[in-house]
């Protein structure tokens, strides 16, 4: 669905959740799971998370502001 020509100037954010727990999947585990290296013509992110403790929130929807300013 993201190479649809609708969403060509759509950006990506995953937030990459419960990093708190060990057996959490590791960003580059889950950048490879969901294909995103094959988006070289999307501008994607994904930050590492732990809601509960706060952590990554503010970091990712700050590139999502930057990334949108942009356009």
């Amino acid at each position: 669905y993201l190479l649809e020509d609708e969403l060509r100037d759509a950006v990506l954010l995953v937030f990459a959740n419960k990093q708190d727990l060990p057996n959490a999947m590791a960003v580059s585990e889950l950048t490879d799971k969901l294909g995103l290296q094959s988006l070289r013509s999307r501008t994607w992110y994904v930050q590492a998370t732990c809601a509960t403790q706060g952590t990554g929130l503010y970091e990712g929807l700050d590139w999502l502001s930057n990334e949108l300013s942009k356009h």
